[in-house]
């Protein structure tokens, strides 16, 4: 990648940049991996920016000189359904690149940065719903299968989702 990339806190100002980046990112990445009628009904329920991860300080953007956001993630002590939050484990959050820009580093730099943070606050796992698209990305950050499970997005639409964890400690 020849342009300067700038990595960042998210700020709630960048709501619609990433509302963008993850409508541009994800029926297109996932679609080899996702029936349509699966991400027809799916991709509207979870491809919007949330406030409360933008406004938490855990929230990344990766963005060119012009603004543009090509990558974003984070992580949170909740998990993405709720339930109780443990002291030591944290959650991978809405994690993204834009599909013109995939395998140049742009989710790896997000995620070292996710990591980082996460460790530094005393986070010793790192767990994550990750697609079926997504699994050998977080292979190769060294997350490990754990199971598939089925995201409940609303009455009759089910995501199937592979839960992955990472030993911070070890990384």
């Amino acid at each position: 990648m020849d342009q300067t990339i700038t990595l960042r806190p998210a700020a709630l100002t960048d709501l619609a940049g990433i509302d963008r980046l993850l409508m541009r990112s994800y029926p297109r990445l996932l679609a080899a991996d996702y029936p349509p009628s699966t991400l027809v009904l799916a991709v509207p329920r979870f491809a919007r920016a949330q406030p409360e991860l933008l406004a938490s300080g855990r929230y990344f953007v990766a963005e060119e000189a012009q603004g543009r956001i090509l990558a974003a993630g984070g992580w949170s002590r909740q998990g993405p359904s709720g339930g109780p939050v443990a002291e030591t484990t944290a959650h991978v959050r809405h994690v993204a690149t834009d599909p013109d820009v995939v395998r140049q580093g742009l989710g790896r730099m997000v995620m070292e940065r996710v990591m980082q943070e996460a460790r530094e606050a005393g986070v010793r796992w790192l767990d994550c719903l990750s697609t079926r698209t997504a699994v050998p990305f977080y292979r190769s950050l060294k997350f490990r299968a754990l199971n598939p499970q089925e995201l409940v997005l609303g009455p009759g639409i089910a995501f199937p989702v592979l839960r992955m964890v990472a030993d911070l400690t070890r990384s």
